[in-house]
Parts: structure tokens; C-alpha cells; sequence
């Protein structure tokens, strides 16, 4: 396994810098390519991803706007386009009424379903064949201790 000096505290900020520039780099072109092959942006497709996960394809609008870390009304708008597209509905929550729900309808599942091909492909080409098995361990504990830091 090859080992990797620690940055210097100038290198420090270089290695976010890097981080910051390749993460941008990629959701960059992973948008374009979802767009340009389905008119879906990475934000409608990662509400259909929740949707098609959660327990007969609805979520409760304030949990979907937490698993997207997007605030009422970033999601309020996305779901009212996806809406006028028919690809979700907005409905009263079925256990209480007070709630809203976002449900995903069937024309929304199909959409999901192509573009979940392309995307897994270019997420293949883009990030995951550009990197070893042993990158992938790396990033895998990296993220797994960010994630749990920043919740």
C-alpha cells in the first residue's frame, strides 16, 4: 500500500483546494451529460433516486429536504417543477393530513429508470475507473469520518 506524507500546513489548504476543484469538475460534467441525454438536472435526480428508495415512492417534504440538504424552499420550487412535468406529485401527508408529501408517479419512476443507466455510466467513467481499489478504500473511510463529523 503506498504511503503519503502528511501536507505541510501550507499544503493543507492545497489538498482542499484540489478536493474543492475536482468535486466541482465532476458534479459539472455529471450535470451536463444528465441534461444534455434526459433534461433531468443532478437535483431532480437525486429526488427521483429518494423517491424510488422510500417506502411506496413517497417521502414527507421536510425529511426529502433533509436527506437533499436543501432548505423548504430550494425544494418547494424543484418540486413543483418536477410537478409540471408529471414526474412527481404534491399531496397531503397520508398519516396526518398537516404534512405535505412528495410522491413519485409513474411517468417519474420510468424517467428515473433511463436516466439512472446513463448516469451509473458516466459516474463509472468520470470517477470510479480513474481511480485503484485501494483509492476507493481511502475515500470510502475519508467521506464515512466527514459525514459523521458534519452530522
Amino acid at each position: 500500500m503506498e504511503t503519503v506524507d502528511a501536507p505541510s500546513p501550507s499544503g493543507r489548504r492545497d489538498v482542499w483546494r484540489s478536493y474543492f476543484e475536482s468535486s466541482a469538475m465532476l458534479t459539472q460534467r455529471l450535470e451536463q451529460s444528465l441534461r444534455a441525454e434526459t433534461g433531468l438536472s443532478l437535483a431532480d435526480y437525486n429526488v427521483l433516486l429518494l423517491l424510488t428508495e422510500a417506502p411506496e415512492r413517497r417521502l414527507r417534504m421536510g425529511e426529502l429536504a433533509r436527506k437533499l440538504v436543501f432548505s423548504p424552499s430550494r425544494l418547494t420550487y424543484l418540486i413543483g417543477s418536477l410537478a409540471r412535468r408529471g414526474l412527481v406529485v404534491r399531496q397531503d401527508a397520508v398519516d396526518d393530513g398537516r404534512g405535505k408529501e412528495a410522491s413519485l408517479t409513474d411517468a417519474g419512476a420510468q424517467a428515473f429508470r433511463r436516466a439512472a443507466v446513463l448516469h451509473a455510466r458516466d459516474v463509472d467513467e468520470l470517477f470510479l475507473d480513474a481511480l485503484s481499489e485501494q483509492d476507493l478504500a481511502v475515500l470510502a473511510r475519508v467521506f464515512a469520518r466527514l459525514g459523521r463529523h458534519l452530522s
